[in-house]
C-alpha cells in the first residue's frame, strides 16, 4: 500500500485542547491499538496535548506500523509508506515549529526511531521503550545524526521479544554515536512496561517540556542544532580534526563520566595547567560535579555571554575537569561547535542537555596523547570564548607547555 491508500488516522486524545500546545504522540506496539497507550497518560505531566495514534496496518487482533521480515526488522517500502502517512497527519494537526515529542513502545519505538532518523529537526525528543531502531531500511545512522534531540531509552535486560543483536546495535549507536542527549536505562525486566519506567518517562517528559517552553535570555536560548558553519577560533585553521579510533565507554545516566580510554594523569594535569591560564578564569570546586572536580569560573565582573553558555550560571562555571579516575571534562559549547565535536568523535552529549542543562553541554574525552592535548585545549578555549562573549581565539595564551 502507498501512503494515500491508508485509512485516515484513528486517534485518542487527552490533556490540553489547545491545538498550539506541545504535542506528545503515543505509538503502540505491534498487535495493539491506540487505547493501550492511554494507560501511560496518568503518569505523564499535565500541560501538553496527548494523542495516541492507531497504526495503519492490520495485525492479528490489532494493528502494526510496518510489515516486517522478522521481529524488529521492517520492510523498507512498508516503513517508508507508513512514515509518509504519519507525517501527512502530523503536518495537518501541528505547525512546523510546534514542539512534538514521540513516545513509542516496542514496534512503536522502532517506528518513532525511523521518524527521528528521517527528520530529526522535526521532533523535540522521543521516548523509545523496549524496542529497536529500524536498521537496513535506508535511514541515515551517521555520527551526530540525532544531535540536539533528547531521547529517553529503556531496554529490558531479560527481553526475549526484541532480538538481542538489535537491542545491542540500538544501544551502541544511541549511546556512542548518535549525538543525542541520551538518558538510557536497562531495566531488570522482560518486554513489558513497568510503573517505574512509566514514572521515569513522566519525569523526563516534564523536564524536556519545561526546557523548551521556558523563556530565553537575550543572548540566546534553546536553539538546538545550528546551520552555522563550525568555525573554531581556538584551533589551527579554525577546523576540528576527527578523533582517531572508536568512542570510549561513557556512563548513560548521571553522574556522567568517561569509563575507558582515560587520559594519563600527567596529560590531565598538563591540560589543567593550560586551561587555568585562560583570561579571567578562577579555579574552584565544581558546584555541580562529583567530589574532586575542578571548575573553571568567571567572576561577576567579567564580560559574560548568556545563561546558555554556562553549566552553573550563578557562579560563572562554564567547564569542569573531572578527577583522575575519569579525566574528561564537561563544557558548554555554541550549538554549531557542539554538533561538530559530537560528529567528529571528541565528545558525547550530557544526558540532561536540553532538559536541565544547556543544549551545548557535552562531555569532552580526556586527551590520550600530546596531539589530542592540543585539540582538547582548543575545544575548551572555544567554550571560554562562548562564556566570555569574545568569540576570538586564545591560541597565544594556550601554547603547549
Amino acid at each position: 500500500m502507498t501512503a494515500k491508500q491508508f485509512p485516515a488516522p484513528v486517534v485518542a486524545e487527552w490533556g490540553s485542547t489547545d491545538p498550539s500546545a506541545p504535542l506528545v504522540v503515543l505509538l503502540h506496539g505491534r498487535g495493539s491499538d491506540e487505547a493501550a497507550m492511554g494507560t501511560l497518560v496518568p503518569f505523564l505531566p499535565p500541560g501538553p496535548r496527548y494523542v495516541a495514534v492507531r497504526a495503519p496496518l492490520s495485525e492479528g487482533g490489532g494493528f502494526a506500523w510496518f510489515a516486517n521480515r522478522g521481529i524488529g526488522r521492517p520492510i523498507q517500502e512498508s516503513l517508508t509508506a507508513t512514515m509518509s502517512w504519519f507525517r501527512s497527519w502530523l503536518d495537518s494537526v501541528t505547525t512546523p515549529k510546534q514542539p512534538v515529542i514521540l513516545v513509542g513502545f516496542s514496534g512503536g519505538s522502532a517506528f518513532a526511531g525511523g521518524l527521528l532518523l528521517a527528520d530529526p529537526s522535526r521532533f523535540s525528543g522521543a521516548g523509545l521503550l523496549y524496542g529497536t531502531l529500524p536498521f537496513d531500511v535506508g535511514l541515515p545512522l551517521t555520527a551526530g545524526r540525532l544531535t540536539g534531540v533528547p531521547i529517553f531509552l529503556v531496554h529490558g535486560l531479560h527481553d526475549t521479544v526484541i532480538p538481542p543483536e538489535l537491542q545491542e546495535w540500538t544501544w551502541e549507536y544511541l549511546v556512542k554515536y548518535s549525538g543525542s542527549p541520551l538518558w538510557a536505562e536497562r531495566e531488570p525486566t522482560g518486554h513489558e512496561l513497568t510503573e517505574r519506567t512509566i514514572r521515569a518517562l513522566g519525569w523526563w517528559v516534564s523536564e524536556r517540556l519545561n526546557f523548551i517552553t521556558r523563556p530565553t535570555d537575550e543572548d540566546g536560548g534553546t536553539s538546538g542544532t545550528s546551520d552555522t558553519a563550525a568555525y573554531w577560533p581556538t584551533l589551527p585553521d579554525g577546523t576540528l580534526p576527527h578523533r582517531v579510533g572508536p568512542a570510549p565507554e561513557v556512563s548513560v545516566t548521571t553522574p556522567q563520566q568517561q569509563e575507558t580510554q582515560n587520559a594519563p594523569p600527567e596529560l590531565q594535569e598538563a591540560l589543567f595547567e593550560r586551561i587555568r591560564q585562560l583570561p579571567g578564569v578562577t579555579i574552584a570546586p565544581s558546584e555541580i560535579s562529583v567530589p574532586g572536580a575542578r571548575a573553571l569560573q568567571l567572576g561577576p565582573e567579567d564580560a559574560r555571554g548568556g545563561q546558555e553558555a554556562f553549566i552553573v550560571p550563578s557562579v560563572g562555571e562554564f567547564a569542569h575537569l573531572h578527577p583522575h579516575f575519569d579525566g574528561s571534562m564537561h563544557i558548554v559549547l555554541p550549538p554549531a561547535l557542539a554538533v561538530d565535536a559530537l560528529q567528529k568523535g571528541w565528545a558525547v552529549a550530557h544526558p540532561l542537555a536540553g532538559l536541565r542543562l544547556s543544549e551545548g553541554m557535552v562531555l569532552v574525552y580526556g586527551p590520550r596523547d600530546t596531539v589530542e592535548l592540543d585539540v582538547v585545549t582548543g575545544i575548551v578555549g572555544a567554550s571560554h570564548a562562548f562564556a566570555t562573549k569574545t568569540g576570538h581565539g586564545v591560541q597565544n595564551e594556550l601554547r603547549p607547555l
